[in-house]
């Protein structure tokens, strides 16, 4: 995988794609150094990449994922804000062009294996 994204909708789609494949590197490279990734419900705050990573790994754990699915997306410039079916996100363009999560707050929504 790549490190960023040409656009905050291909930044999703690359989201999603660590999520499934359970890649804690590539989603970790996702993130600006010293990003926020808040887990559903606020129950875990997950600065830095590496932390982001760890928390990625916990919510795998319990059979969770992200589906991207970006229902509004709004820009200036180098920011923007991602409204999805599961998150909020604001993301920022690099000096090299990419695009990573600044911010991304999963809202609970993101569907979880069903407990029998």
């Amino acid at each position: 995988m790549r490190h960023g994204a040409r656009t905050p909708e291909e930044l999703e789609a690359l989201f999603e794609d660590a999520f499934v494949v359970r890649d804690r590197d590539a989603l970790g490279r996702l993130f600006d150094e010293g990003a926020l990734l808040v887990t559903a419900h606020g129950q875990r705050e997950a600065r830095g990449t590496l932390e982001i990573a760890r928390a990625a790994a916990a919510i795998w754990e319990g059979d969770g994922t992200y589906v991207a699915d970006p229902t509004r997306v709004v820009q200036s410039r180098d920011t923007a804000l991602v409204v999805a079916t599961g998150a909020i996100n604001v993301m920022r363009r690099g000096r090299d062009g990419a695009w990573r999560y600044a911010i991304a707050v999963l809202t609970g929504n993101e569907p979880t294996k069903e407990q029998p």
